[in-house]
């Protein structure tokens, strides 16, 4: 415990004049103060400060949590943390103020006759084990579902893995990673084998050029953007935006460039043509280090169920590659991108220069794209081609928006075709998770099932009779909501929730499951960049609030599988990771001991011979690369990573006569995600109180709107009324209009498309058709 003369009234006021310093900053650019400003904040006042990391973002900054007689009082930066050096965001300062918001849900609600009786949380398990089993016996093991998040702890998203695929034997389990971060996954392991960025966080301190490919960082990861302006300031690294709509990153870039929704692909294309065409192809590292291949093409959108698509890889050469990028010349692809030729080839320009480091940095604006997976890998295609790539300051590095997207989605493998080390398609993967989890290998199906989207399609059709979702709240956050909402409220669909607040999905639930927030149990996250960080819990949870591993395990042993899961309540945590280290053991993905985890303010992995492995694939710094080269692509069965010959496709709805505007949506510094937890936030609140539409003023000009009046935003599938937002926060481009998600009052996810790349299923909530009517 740490002591000061402060007393507890006088820091906590000190607090919240920090906190609201950096609200304050956070209104332009949209990031938070410098480091220097937090040196007023008081060390302590009687507090007990217990480290972890925070409870939203991917970003994965560090956090001191201050308890005074058990509980949470306070939250600060932690110094020890390399990713935020003891910064944090305006959502960070205040995340603990919602666990104490009135409406907590603290005991299970079951529904009897419509109405939602509180009940014993052991006999609500009971419930929802006795439902599971019956519908398994009645239906066949392939009508139970469950659909988990990049929230969940590493504990969590394994046990949940274990209870389907290797307890019951379905591989009907995803999560909400798959709506945000599978186009990520897709484009890594097509390009190299491997899945998560080669790079780190500290990319940062070296890059010269930051190119943010529709990624608005000063409001989605405010701490990495600080950083980068910190860069900026200090030694003159550059920034250059490149989106779809002016917006706070854009306001404190060097330069911004905007492009036309989807153009994305013709203009990595053109970039790659203006490297290859200018000679600044680095050919000793592609000639060593590179395939050349091309996939399937007019593949489709998603819009119609289909499991069987494969992009099948036909490989090419160097040649054929070069022949294909005629076709994305700058002067034709500044036509239908309005991307001038003069920033097409400044972009090249940039990439080409030997002399320049580029990181290249993305999340939602690449990922959320029917053609997400191909813009992933034209992104990959320039850093391969200049071989800026797993080296300081050179990198392309996927951000992620969820707090364990990584750790828990995609290392742990709560997707329908992965297991926590490798894929369900795979024997070998097969018997590797038999063995750890003492099953027969046969119970462990071959095939995936459904992927988020479709599986909530099932839940429509009929198919799913039971779905436990936990740390998600999908009737907000699915696209083309309208669907599923009349489909969860069916009684052929028993519907089982755990979460903390009550939500619209928690509104049609059969079963509620009160469940501990973060710092009320112990657990681990996976950031952005491969680091795996540990907390022990903190203060209790009020009432009956029980970890949702723990709720996974409790039904679990009511369904007979007791034998599977032999962990204790009070350490079951910390037994569930050192069972879960044995997939990842090894120099490509070794997961750093408990011991460690629990000194340090996070560790990278792959963690080998008690050191982190900060850039992969680089002889230099990866003890993984065997191949004698300098660079060792070893996700590859020939070591090489391939570039990949992807095209412009349309986007499947464009705008039209009837619908003539593009439908953006995305997040707000203030909220985070469905706005579940920072709608509880009293400042956070009032700061942003209800969503809106941005417009351009010309739009509004032609349409009578003026800003505040409430606007009509409908597509072919649904409608939202809003208030207009003209020349506030950001500007769309004439002809789109953007709408942030976390509202849910405002459900723009009614107007949403649930088109979606068909090679790694992920939706795309950037580009739908939709008219703009003055209510």
């Amino acid at each position: 415990m740490v002591q000061t003369n402060v007393d507890r009234r006088s820091f906590i006021k000190k607090m919240a004049a920090a906190a609201a310093m950096t609200a304050a900053a956070t209104m332009f650019p949209g990031i938070i103060f410098a480091s220097e400003q937090l040196e007023n904040l008081p060390k302590g006042g009687n507090l007990d400060w217990k480290k972890g990391p925070c409870r939203f973002c991917g970003v994965g900054c560090g956090i001191l949590v201050g308890v005074e007689n058990g509980k949470a009082v306070a939250v600060k930066g932690d110094p020890n943390s390399s990713v935020n050096k003891g910064l944090l965001c305006v959502k960070g300062y205040h995340q603990t103020m919602c666990i104490q918001a009135k409406d907590r849900l603290t005991y299970a609600l079951v529904k009897k006759n419509g109405t939602y009786v509180k009940t014993p949380i052991h006999e609500a398990l009971d419930i929802v084990a006795n439902k599971m089993k019956q519908t398994i016996k009645d239906h066949g093991k392939d009508s139970v579902a469950m659909y988990t998040s990049g929230q969940s702890t590493i504990p969590e998203g394994y046990v949940a893995s274990k209870l389907m695929k290797g307890a019951i034997g379905t591989n009907n389990l995803d999560c909400n990673a798959r709506l945000c971060m599978a186009s990520a996954v897709a484009g890594f392991l097509t390009t190299f084998g491997a899945d998560e960025p080669m790079g780190c966080y500290e990319d940062i301190d070296h890059a010269d050029y930051f190119i943010t490919w529709g990624n608005n960082m000063a409001e989605m990861h405010p701490v990495l953007f600080s950083r980068m302006l910190e860069q900026k300031n200090s030694r003159g690294a550059k920034i250059i935006d490149f989106a779809t709509r002016t917006t706070r990153s854009s306001m404190a870039a060097n330069k911004s460039i905007l492009f036309e929704p989807q153009t994305d692909l013709a203009v990595a294309n053109a970039i790659c043509y203006e490297i290859i065409n200018n000679g600044w192809v680095n050919k000793s590292f592609v000639e060593k280090h590179c395939n050349f291949n091309k996939g399937l093409t007019n593949m489709g959108y998603g819009l119609e169920d289909n499991f069987k698509f494969n992009d099948k890889p036909e490989e090419i050469n160097f040649e054929e590659y070069k022949k294909f990028l005629e076709d994305y010349t700058p002067e034709k692809v500044a036509k239908y991108s309005k991307v001038s030729v003069k920033d097409i080839k400044y972009l090249a320009n940039i990439y080409g220069n030997p002399n320049n480091k580029v990181v290249s940095y993305w999340c939602m604006g690449m990922n959320q794209h029917t053609r997400g997976t191909w813009i992933n890998n034209l992104v990959y295609n320039i850093h391969l081609l200049t071989g800026k790539i797993s080296q300081p300051g050179n990198g392309p590095f996927s951000l992620t928006g969820q707090p364990s997207a990584c750790g828990t989605a995609r290392e742990v493998g709560t997707f329908t075709h992965k297991l926590p080390h490798g894929v369900v398609m795979n024997k070998k993967d097969r018997e590797m998770a038999a063995r750890i989890w003492k099953v027969p290998v046969e119970r462990i199906p071959s095939k995936p099932t459904y992927h988020a989207t479709e599986m909530f399609r099932a839940v429509d059709r009929g198919d799913i009779k039971f779905i436990w979702t936990q740390v998600t709240n999908p009737l907000v956050s699915l696209p083309k909501t309208g669907r599923y909402r009349p489909a969860m409220q069916k009684k052929s669909c028993f519907v089982v929730v755990s979460d903390v607040f009550p939500t619209p999905t928690s509104d049609v639930a059969d079963v509620i499951l009160p469940a501990a927030w973060h710092i009320e149990k112990s657990g681990m996250y996976g950031n952005s960049e491969r680091r795996t960080q540990q907390w022990d819990k903190m203060v209790e949870g009020p009432g009956e609030t029980m970890p949702d591993a723990w709720m996974t395990i409790e039904v679990a042993k009511r369904m007979g599988y007791g034998d599977l899961f032999p962990y204790s309540e009070e350490n079951h945590a910390e037994e569930i990771y050192n069972e879960y280290r044995q997939f990842h053991e090894g120099a490509k993905h070794g997961m750093a001991p408990l011991e460690v985890l629990k000194k340090q303010s996070g560790v990278i992995w792959p963690y080998v011979n008690g050191k982190s492995t900060q850039w992969r694939f680089n002889a230099k710094y990866d003890p993984a690369c065997t191949n004698g080269e300098d660079f060792h692509f070893y996700g590859k069965k020939d070591g090489k990573a391939i570039i990949w010959q992807r095209p412009y496709e349309n986007a499947p709805e464009m705008p039209d006569q009837e619908y003539p505007f593009w439908l953006n949506t995305g997040r707000v510094i203030e909220h985070w995600h469905t706005g579940s937890m920072t709608r509880r936030i009293p400042i956070l609140h009032r700061a942003m109180p209800n969503a809106y539409v941005e417009l351009h003023p010309e739009d509004a000009m032609k349409l009578g709107i003026r800003n505040g009046e409430q606007v009509k935003v409908t597509s072919r599938r649904g409608s939202c009324t809003l208030p207009a937002s003209i020349n506030e926060r950001g500007l769309p481009t004439k002809g789109q209009v953007f709408v942030p998600f976390f509202d849910e009052s405002l459900l723009i996810n009614d107007v949403t498309l649930d088109a979606f790349c068909p090679i790694s299923k992920e939706p795309d909530y950037k580009k739908c058709a939709v008219k703009i009517e003055k209510v």
